[in-house]
């Protein structure tokens, strides 16, 4: 485990960066052109992001991002 100071400006940037990530993945998740290959490993990047953005974050905003299952993943 790694430890770093950020002062709150850094912090708000690093929200903002993850964020916007997280909301690119998301909409690519959901494309059903992607192969299903690339959309698990898209998928397993946004849980790390996630992870991610749940230590600046607020509960508010983590709700936003959290992905529900898809009925797919629920029937495999």
């Amino acid at each position: 485990m790694l430890g770093a100071l950020f002062t709150e400006e850094e912090i708000c940037e690093i929200e903002y960066l993850v964020k916007k990530e997280l909301e690119e993945l998301s909409f690519e998740i959901d494309d059903s052109r992607i192969n299903h290959m690339v959309r698990r490993a898209m998928e397993e990047r946004y849980q790390i992001l996630f992870k991610i953005f749940k230590r600046f974050a607020s509960s508010e905003d983590c709700i936003k991002f959290m992905r529900q299952p898809s009925q797919k993943n629920i029937n495999e």
